[in-house]
């Protein structure tokens, strides 16, 4: 069975995990700071401030940001459901927005409706998905304009860009995830990126109990520190990203040629946006059709998501605000990735391709 995604481990990487438990420090430390100080540097922004997992730099951002109870927050309805529920946690009122059909990330016009009905919002919360950027000049402007936060989800693309500039430098905070399954990985893991000082330290004091200094708790905060051994292995997964998410464009553009069904609709990445193919994500008629078929041909595919987020029961019970999300809907009911990870072969592609190319709808 070819897999949907598979982590690469490599043996260097080992090396500097096996090297972190001989050195007896294991807690956040040195090889902590040397990884947000590389990543940073590779995103391009001042600060990066290593957490846990990815939720956990939702979380922080919310927080650090001082969004708080009854502030609205405008995003998108079509994500993973721990982008929103860090504005639950907050005590915050999330605001959606619907998609664009082409790209699945946010529309600017429909933030643009969001904000005209909800002007007192204070944040817009972005997310980069399957790998491709949103429309951020259009959104920061927006943002700008009408002085409101920015945040982006970034959980799906480091190492994406909008005419050059990486995702994760448009907002006053972005936050990532090396999540197993993730471009690049540390098991669980994430980070919070920003260039304000004061953010990061805010940031900081939230992911270690409120502590300013050692002992001294000014704030509320939580346990949601980055361990050595997730640090190393970040920095050597860091080494290879850009290699790996080359690897990922290739297999993309051999889908592009390849997949030639008529009864599925291949992702779009418009001029200027670099998409680094977290997932390589096709629209279908029939997707449980197409499911059972894929799986008889011997290839894993998801579905990511197969329900908008204001869909799922949690929200039958907590409060939301937006506007009608027909393209979001839409989306939801007809999207399916195919293994795209840079441990494809190449005659992997090719069954892969001919099992698409060999489906057709039930109805």
């Amino acid at each position: 069975m070819i897999p949907l995604a598979q982590p690469l481990i490599t043996e260097e990487d080992k090396v500097l995990v096996v090297e972190t438990l001989g050195s007896c420090r294991l807690a956040a430390g040195e090889r902590v700071r040397a990884f947000e100080a590389a990543f940073a540097a590779y995103v391009g922004a001042r600060h990066a401030v290593m957490t846990s997992s990815g939720t956990a730099a939702l979380l922080a951002a919310v927080a650090a940001l001082g969004i708080g109870p009854g502030d609205k927050v405008i995003t998108t309805p079509f994500t993973f459901i721990a982008t929103v529920t860090a504005i639950l946690h907050a005590g915050a009122v999330p605001v959606f927005a619907d998609i664009d059909p082409v790209t699945y990330n946010l529309d600017p016009d429909g933030v643009a409706r969001a904000m005209a009905v909800h002007p007192d919002a204070a944040a817009i919360l972005v997310v980069h998905l399957y790998g491709l950027p949103a429309a951020m000049p259009e959104i920061a402007r927006l943002a700008r304009t009408h002085g409101l936060m920015l945040i982006e989800d970034c959980a799906q693309a480091p190492g994406a860009a909008v005419d050059g500039r990486a995702v994760g430098t448009f907002g006053d905070a972005a936050c990532f995830s090396f999540y197993a399954t993730k471009n690049m990985t540390t098991g669980e893991g994430g980070a919070v990126v920003t260039s304000d000082p004061e953010v990061a330290e805010r940031v900081r004091r939230f992911i270690d109990h409120g502590q300013s200094e050692r002992y001294r708790h000014d704030s509320l905060g939580f346990n949601l520190r980055m361990t050595e051994l997730q640090a190393a292995l970040g920095l050597g997964q860091l080494r290879r990203l850009d290699e790996r998410n080359a690897r990922r464009q290739a297999h993309a553009r051999f889908y592009d040629a390849a997949i030639v069904n008529p009864h599925v609709t291949k992702p779009l990445a418009p001029p200027g946006l670099r998409h680094v193919y977290h997932h390589y994500t096709l629209r279908v008629r029939d997707r449980e059709g197409f499911l059972w078929h894929m799986a008889a041909q011997g290839v894993c595919c998801g579905v990511h998501y197969p329900r908008t987020v204001p869909q799922q029961p949690l929200f039958r019970r907590v409060r939301w605000e937006g506007l009608p999300q027909p393209e979001a809907e839409a989306a939801a009911a007809a999207v399916v990735s195919i293994p795209v990870h840079p441990a494809l072969s190449q005659g992997d592609l090719e069954r892969v391709a001919e099992a698409v190319n060999a489906f057709q709808p039930r109805v």
